[in-house]
């Protein structure tokens, strides 16, 4: 029996679902979720923000500048703006610099230990679709967690 996909919201972003890698139980407090092998799903989705989408949301940058263990002032020095940008950033207050998006993207991959080519993500980038699903789906694989291209409905 194929299940409905789980809305993965406790990462902090609203678009998020997996279609397996995930067991839930019913308590009495209502539905209880595990996630397995959570920190290769985050790891995922973050490499999914960082070489597959155009433009970031507040939300997103927050998602990656917390995997990456920065507070605000941390990223915002790395950056060359002050912490105050950062924040307006994440909430949607200013767009952020087209200069600002790529450096977080390399310094993700850098967290990760990827040592990407900069000229390579910038024609990565180049080539994806603006329209972008409101869904992104997840699913554990034998080799870890894996973006499936086409969405769920």
């Amino acid at each position: 029996v194929e299940r409905a996909p789980y809305h993965y919201t406790e990462c902090g972003l609203d678009d998020i679902y997996l279609v397996s890698g995930y067991d839930a139980d019913l308590t009495d407090d209502g539905e209880f979720v595990r996630v397995k092998n959570g920190d290769g799903l985050l790891t995922a989705i973050g490499l999914y923000l960082v070489t597959e989408k155009k433009q970031f949301s507040g939300r997103e940058l927050r998602y990656l500048r917390r995997a990456m263990e920065y507070t605000q002032a941390e990223l915002g020095t790395l950056l060359r703006v002050t912490d105050q940008t950062v924040a307006r950033w994440e909430k949607e207050e200013v767009e952020m610099a087209g200069p600002a998006d790529f450096l977080v993207r390399l310094l993700y991959l850098e967290h990760l230990g990827l040592d990407r080519k900069v000229r390579d993500l910038t024609a990565e980038l180049r080539e994806r679709d603006e329209s972008s699903s409101s869904m992104q789906v997840f699913k554990a694989t034998g080799t870890g967690w894996k973006r499936q291209m086409a969405a769920c409905g």
